[in-house]
């Protein structure tokens, strides 16, 4: 009997399997297409993807929406769940064709997989709406990007891998090793011509803001002319905002070519450069070129690690973003044993700003896990005496540092501590807040923000940094700072620089091994096949995820932003100069360089060359005795009458002409109202 039924049940399972193949497909075309239509019919949701302009015109001529009146005076969008079920077809049958065509059949169940999770989310909010569950309801809103992303991302993992094929371990691990292979070279400057081409786009179009972006150029320029380690933006030196230097190093060149556009190059170079140290930490944990390969280029398309370059308030320099590299290096030199380079590498990121100890301490913390757990309580080993060090250096710099910028602002507190203000309203309150008051720490942790917070750092690299436990831990206390940081919790900002090597170590670690010991010092790995192959898809996979992440948060040309014509972030808008900027040369070079200028922004970087730059807006100023007026030394001020936050359009709204009109006068306008150039009657003090 046995004999007779077997050759009877091996046919029937491919018979099957198309029949549930088919019955899957379509319940996830369902699915799919409902959240296309709770997308396209909801602004908030379709706002998260495409500007008002381009996702009303797709609802309309792509889903066939229309409007109609909602009885209150407001309107709503309806689209055709027939066209979202045409357009859901499309979606997935693009890559169901390219692994068809490659007869991967096999990974049809794990595409349709991917389309499900964007089907789940729609399906989640029927339940939120229908079961009344807002906070539900709030999560899906403030996430849905992620699962879109995370949709793309596997379905550009499973055509990568039906179109490129993992070799087996044993071929990848028998490849010729080079130090850096020219790929990631070209990779890295791509990265370089496009970064320097938006942020010299910027500049050149008149959209680069002078405060933390253009006053740092204005640092060098005071340097080197003697009049101090300051900008005029306020009163002081420096060290009165943060322990932060290493700019100056850029003085010898910066001597021969004094302008931003040197500034923003050497920044770029500079983030670029991080693909390098990635690569090595990755060969060495996962013994593949290719491994390597694809996180080193998943780190040039991480998107939190681009808004270092430029952030969403177009602020394109922060002497932060050398941390980066430092620390990536410096990690790369700990695992090769090199103790000596690595505490120098570290010590030099501590010129890139004071949280930079929090990263060294960071260190040391995982090094003595590692420690502990291959012999526990012991310090018997150069990485475990490393990271003892570095676990007390740390604090010890981070307070010493914040006592002398106290010290530089005569006792008053340092101005980040108001990002705090829950925990207290100066540094030693906020400190002691957190370690006493455990369940406020805790309530101001749980929230959306976190999870979104987490969402953006970790999805881009395929969560790879989880499966590194103790390079993990790294990542943890500043990641709490953020997360309790009332600025912060955006990663398209710069406070998150210090996180981001971190969890590309982290992320190195978490392609084989789990990261709890470093595999060898030296440069050569001695390869594990069956690690090898397993390592190369994990990285894959990491690279599909900083794409499909990309394509919805990033500002380059990876980005949607990028081409969307309605969005602020389109190219066109930013990086190509317009009829402002064409003004601008009519006034560029009328006020003497030795003059003081005060200047709206956006125009302020302009005037950071002459002999004082002011600012002028509705800030109050120490420069200005704490008042919204200019210094009473300002000889000329420049006005931006189109700039994107100008409040003056008309020369009768300027205060100085309507308070003290027989102390200024109105310069001619040669530029139809862009700029307003106003000209003090005589020399200040006289």
């Amino acid at each position: 009997m046995n004999d007779t039924h077997s050759p009877d049940t091996r046919k029937e399972v491919p018979s099957q399997l198309p029949v549930f193949m088919g019955i899957a497909g379509l319940l996830t075309v369902l699915l799919l297409a409902n959240s296309l239509q709770i997308i396209a019919e909801t602004p908030a949701l379709r706002g998260s993807f495409f500007s008002p302009t381009a996702s009303q015109w797709g609802a309309e001529r792509l889903l066939a929406g229309e409007w109609t009146d909602a009885g209150d005076g407001s309107r709503s969008l309806r689209v055709s769940f027939l066209a979202c079920l045409i357009w859901s077809l499309v979606a997935m049958a693009i890559p169901a064709g390219v692994l068809i065509v490659r007869k991967q059949f096999a990974r049809l169940p794990s595409l349709l997989i991917w389309f499900g999770i964007s089907g789940l989310w729609g399906l989640l909010w029927v339940v939120a709406l229908v079961g009344q569950f807002m906070g539900l309801a709030t999560l899906l809103q403030a996430t849905v990007p992620f699962w879109i992303a995370l949709t793309m991302s596997g379905c550009f993992y499973e055509m990568a891998t039906a179109l490129f094929p993992a070799r087996s371990g044993e071929e990848e691990a028998g490849k010729p090793k080079r130090r850096v292979p020219l790929a990631v070279l070209l990779f890295m400057g791509i990265y370089i011509l496009i970064y320097t081409s938006m942020n010299w786009g910027l500049w050149f179009n008149l959209r680069l803001p002078h405060g933390d972006s253009a006053m740092y150029e204005e640092h060098l320029w005071n340097v080197l002319h003697g009049k101090g380690f300051r900008s005029y933006l306020d009163q002081g030196l420096f060290w009165g905002e943060h322990i932060q230097f290493v700019h100056l190093f850029l003085l010898p060149l910066y001597a021969l070519w004094p302008s931003q556009l040197y500034m923003e190059l050497c920044e770029s170079l500079a983030l670029a450069s991080g693909a390098i140290p990635v690569y090595w930490l990755a060969l060495r944990s996962g013994g593949s070129q290719r491994a390597a390969l694809l996180l080193s280029a998943a780190y040039l398309c991480y998107f939190p690690m681009q808004f270092l370059d430029i952030a969403i308030d177009l602020k394109t320099f922060r002497p932060i973003a050398f941390g980066i590299p430092l620390v990536l290096f410096a990690l790369d030199q700990l695992e090769r044993k090199h103790y000596v380079w690595a505490a120098l590498l570290l010590a030099l990121t501590l010129t890139c700003k004071e949280d930079y100890a929090i990263v060294v301490f960071s260190i040391g913390l995982s090094l003595l896990a590692m420690s502990i757990r291959e012999q526990p309580w012991k310090l018997k080993t150069a990485a475990s005496r490393f990271g003892l060090a570095c676990l007390i250096i740390g604090p010890v710099y981070l307070l010493a540092a914040l006592k002398a910028i106290r010290w530089f602002r005569s006792g008053v507190e340092v101005h980040y501590a108001g990002y705090f203000s829950k925990f207290g309203s100066s540094t030693t309150e906020i400190i002691w807040t957190m370690l006493t008051n455990p369940l406020l720490l805790v309530q101001e942790l749980a929230t959306i923000n976190t999870l979104n917070y987490a969402l953006a750092i970790l999805l881009p690299v395929a969560f790879l940094p989880l499966r590194s436990p103790a390079r993990l831990l790294s990542c943890l206390p500043m990641f709490v700072l953020l997360c309790l940081n009332e600025l912060a919790q955006d990663p398209r900002h710069h406070f998150h620089a210090p996180l981001v090597p971190l969890l590309f170590w982290a992320a190195a670690g978490g392609l084989v091994q789990g990261g709890w010991k470093f595999r060898k010092a030296s440069e050569e790995v001695e390869p594990l096949p069956l690690d090898v192959s397993l390592a190369t898809r994990r990285a894959r996979f990491a690279f599909c995820c900083s794409l499909g992440t990309a394509i919805w948060f990033s500002m380059s040309p990876l980005g949607v932003a990028f081409w969307d014509t309605g969005s602020q972030w389109h190219w066109r808008a930013l990086y190509v100069p317009d009829k402002r900027a064409e003004m601008w040369a009519r006034v560029e070079g009328t006020i003497p360089k030795s003059a003081r200028v005060a200047s709206t922004d956006f125009v302020h970087p302009r005037f950071t060359h002459y002999e004082r730059s002011y600012d002028y807006s509705g800030y109050k100023r120490r420069v200005a005795g704490n008042t919204t007026n200019v210094p009473e030394d300002t000889e000329y001020i420049v006005i931006d009458t189109r700039h994107p936050y100008s409040e003056i359009r008309t020369p009768e709204q300027i205060r100085e002409l309507q308070e003290s009109p027989e102390e200024w006068e109105l310069l001619d306008d040669p530029t139809e109202g862009y700029f307003l150039v106003l000209k003090r009657k005589s020399q200040p003090g006289t």
